[in-house]
């Protein structure tokens, strides 16, 4: 009997015992009621299995199909633990003894239901308070044991579910591996690893979540000792907050969250350690390492449901932000007790912060300066919404950035934090800013910002007044500023602004707003008069001055009235529209109506051609590259008048047309003007996408005076009347390109011309055109005539031959049956010599 008893006696048992298993094999489906019975017994729920399997190697046990833990029906119906297959290992001693004890059960693929009441009390309480009062042997008991041991319960790629009530939540635990066992005596302990997720979401990047943790036992579980280590990182933090809030924020970053809870239920110690490595927004590209972090500490009582002596620390620099005070009534309707300050706190940090918060802010901008502030927050039970009371203020404010070249001392900005009201005292101003702008505060808690002084150049700062809060922020500028001062501010604060280099002074009196939600940009409305400003437009060679111009800031347009303005020597007068809700920027055309006193087309060669581009005092040096000629990027659309166009020596007056620029393509429909005595009317384009540039038109001068071409010509050749239509294409930038790289096509129709330098036949005298009629047809400088046909009172003549843009002629006169002639040599001194007929004469006039 002593041998049995012995080490080697017990080895002897076991070999002889599984020896037998496999002769005998014995049917494990007739133990299925015993087992589930034992495992039953250790977890305190009833438990069905399906069927049941033998198994010996590598350790004797079972193979359980369709494992079941149902819940308690307080909570649910359905079951606490499913599982389709279990593996339970067998304690070979406890068959020594006449009964089945399960050492060990592991789960694959199990699904964990828990459920939370509406009592506050979840479903696995009971469960640990029946194991607290329970006793039951450790899983690893000595040998001599004769107690039940709780077996060791692990899963492998299982979910856990979270019901509150009978609803079923979203949120769920995947891929999890958990642990349970009972440590000691009176001692338990778990562990998990898992991804969260949300069932109604596709989420892939939501980190790792790690518990652990250790409980004791006790009467009641609010007195348990319990210590346990929650660990949640590498989540990205779009999609945390997509898994939070249930969609994406548009903030990016390494979420890591640490959570330790000690003592008891009733008196639990509660640390906290939160950050976000690469702190950014979705479409601000990473600019250096920001990391974003902050600890806490506070006493957790159930019996109280009260958070006390809460602590939170986020130290930044030399100062920081802290957090102190209480949380009532958790979970559930919560009230807070809170007070936050905040002591010299690097503007630097806030800047850095911003940078990555908002698009558009330089990357080179830097603060100097410290922010203090003392807030508190309280919010009662029998309130409905919380009251924030507090104020703080910047103290040697500096704004710096090379980027925009902007220098900006703010030195003190004092703020307060209201729940409501409207700033009821913006500045006086009068004529077209007579309407002020205010920013009326929302009905929601907001801080109040300023009034403070912000310096633009001029002898008196403008001042600055505004809100923030939870929804939105809004601002108002108004006073006197520098138009470049004024365009760098808005460009270092990250607001969109035209490109153009330019100078001179405004009156300003504008309202920035916008909304955080959505990160969409801020939105400046109100008035602004330009006086003296000078801007430089990329690829024109002179500036374009404005001398006055009213700037209305609408919520759908931009409008620019009462505008005067100079370029290219032509003084313009007129109306512009911008729209402002375009999906593409640069798509939607700006409107226009202008009109100047005179047009001189070679100053606007001068200005717009390459070949006279050169740096002069008016450009004003930036920091971007040349980039693409301003006419490139600009569509307009709109229309354009003159009194007087000047074509070289041409005249032209009431000149109107329809315009349309479109990147770099100009089109002049519906040209019209007083042209030689005459009208005209045609169309012409214009291509300076390519080099050197195009254009090509077309159009009719009717009842022109030719008396008044030859004037313009500086040489009386000709007198008369005539209609014209022409087609016509040519290239270049300097007049003699035009004039060897035109080709076209023009048909004259002339009454009554008189040509003083040319005389056919005796007596000696002027030639006198009845009437003309021919088409000339143009090419490399010259002017070919075909069909040519001039009545003269000596009879009907066919006209050919070329006539250059230089004034040299190359012509013939004949007729049938009669006296033909040439003509040679110039306009201005022409050579007419008789063809065919001896008796012919032809003479010059003296």
């Amino acid at each position: 009997m002593n041998f049995f008893r012995s080490r080697r006696g017990v080895l002897v048992l076991g070999i002889l015992l599984v020896l037998g298993l496999f002769l005998v094999r014995p049917g494990a489906d007739r133990l299925r009621t015993r087992i589930a019975d034992s495992i039953s017994l250790a977890l305190g729920r009833q438990v069905d299995v399906a069927s049941v399997t033998l198994r010996l190697l590598p350790q004797p046990g079972f193979e359980l199909q369709n494992f079941v833990v149902h819940d308690d029906p307080a909570f649910s119906a359905e079951p606490m633990l499913w599982a389709d297959q279990v593996t339970a290992a067998l304690r070979v001693s406890s068959l020594l003894r006449g009964r089945i004890e399960i050492t060990r059960l592991i789960l694959t693929e199990p699904s964990l239901n828990l459920v939370r009441n509406h009592d506050g009390h979840w479903n696995l309480e009971g469960l640990l308070e029946r194991s607290a009062r329970t006793t039951i042997a450790p899983t690893s008991k000595a040998r001599t044991e004769i107690r039940p041991g709780f077996p060791y319960i692990e899963a492998d790629r299982g979910r856990i579910n979270f019901k509150f009530g009978q609803e079923k939540k979203a949120y769920a635990l995947t891929d999890a591996e958990f642990g349970l066992w009972q440590d000691s005596e009176n001692a338990w302990g778990m562990r998990l690893k898992a991804q969260p997720v949300r069932t109604d979401f596709n989420l892939s990047d939501t980190g790792v979540l790690t518990v652990n943790g250790t409980w004791q036992r006790a009467p009641a579980l609010r007195a348990t000792p319990l210590q346990f280590s929650l660990l949640w990182e590498r989540a990205q933090l779009g999609q945390a907050s997509k898994l939070v809030y249930g969609s994406d924020q548009g903030w990016r970053g390494t979420v890591e969250f640490a959570v330790t809870l000690s003592g008891t239920p009733a008196d639990l110690m509660v640390g906290t350690e939160a950050s976000v490595q690469d702190f950014r927004r979705y479409d601000i590209p990473g600019g250096g390492a920001l990391r974003l972090a902050a600890q806490c500490s506070g006493h957790y009582s159930t019996a109280d449901q009260m958070l006390s002596s809460l602590a939170c620390r986020s130290p930044v620099g030399d100062g920081g932000v802290t957090v102190d005070g209480s949380i009532a009534g958790l979970p559930g309707h919560p009230t807070y007790n809170l007070g936050i300050a905040v002591q010299h706190l690097p503007i630097q940090a806030l800047v850095a912060l911003a940078r990555r918060a908002k698009q558009g802010i330089p990357a080179d901008l830097a603060a100097a300066g410290k922010l203090e502030a003392n807030v508190k927050y309280i919010r009662t039970a029998n309130s409905n919404s919380a009251v924030w009371t507090g104020w703080g203020e910047t103290l040697g404010f500096h704004l710096s950035s090379k980027f925009t070249k902007t220098e900006l001392a703010l030195d003190k900005i004092p703020f307060a934090i209201s729940a409501k009201g409207v700033h009821s005292h913006p500045l006086k101003m009068s004529g077209f800013l007579a309407r002020n702008i205010i920013a009326p505060a929302p009905a929601e808690t907001h801080l109040d910002i300023g009034p403070f002084n912000l310096a633009l150049g001029r002898p008196s700062p403008a001042v600055t007044r505004g809100w923030v809060s939870y929804s939105g922020y809004a601002l108002t500028l108004q006073g006197d500023a520098q138009v470049q001062r004024l365009l760098q501010v808005a460009r270092t604060i990250g607001i969109s602004v035209p490109a153009p280099a330019a100078d001179g002074v405004a009156k300003v009196d504008v309202l920035i707003a916008g909304n955080w939600p959505g990160f969409k940009a801020p939105r400046a409305t109100g008035r602004v008069q330009l006086h003296s400003v000078h801007a430089r437009l990329n690829g024109v060679n002179a500036p374009l001055e404005v001398a006055s111009a009213n700037v209305s800031l609408e919520p759908e347009e931009i409008r620019v009235q009462n505008v005067t303005a100079s370029l290219a020597g032509s003084v313009w007068r007129g109306s512009l529209s911008l729209p402002r809700q375009c999906a593409t920027p640069g798509r939607c055309p700006v409107q226009f109506d202008l009109h100047a006193d005179e047009i001189v087309t070679d100053q606007f060669v001068q200005v717009l051609s390459p070949l006279s581009r050169k740096r002069a005092w008016y450009q004003f040096p930036t920091s971007s590259s040349p980039g693409i000629p301003y006419l490139r990027t600009l569509r307009a659309q709109g229309r354009l008048s003159a009194d007087r166009l000047f074509i070289h020596q041409l005249v032209v007056s009431g000149v109107s047309a329809n315009t349309d620029l479109a990147d770099g393509k100009l089109r002049l429909s519906v040209l019209r003007g007083n042209l030689l005595g005459g009208r005209h009317t045609g169309e012409w384009k214009a291509d300076f996408t390519i080099k050197p540039p195009k254009y090509a038109g077309g159009g009719t001068l009717e009842h022109a005076d030719l008396g008044q071409l030859a004037d313009a010509m500086h040489d009386d050749w000709i007198s008369g009347t005539a209609t014209a239509n022409y087609q016509a294409a040519a290239s270049g930038w300097s007049t003699p390109d035009l004039l060897t790289s035109t080709n076209g096509s023009l048909q004259v129709d002339a009454q009554d011309a008189r040509l003083p330098h040319i005389s056919l036949g005796s007596p000696a005298g002027p030639l006198q055109v009845h009437r003309f009629g021919g088409h000339f047809q143009i090419h490399n400088g010259n002017m070919e005539i075909r069909n040519g046909q001039v009545e003269t009172a000596g009879g009907m003549y066919q006209v050919s031959g070329t006539a250059s843009f230089a004034r040299v002629l190359d012509m013939k006169l004949s007729r049938e049956g009669g006296r033909g002639f040439n003509i040679t040599g110039t306009l201005t001194e022409p050579h007419v010599s008789p063809v065919a007929t001896p008796e012919t004469q032809a003479a010059l006039k003296p």
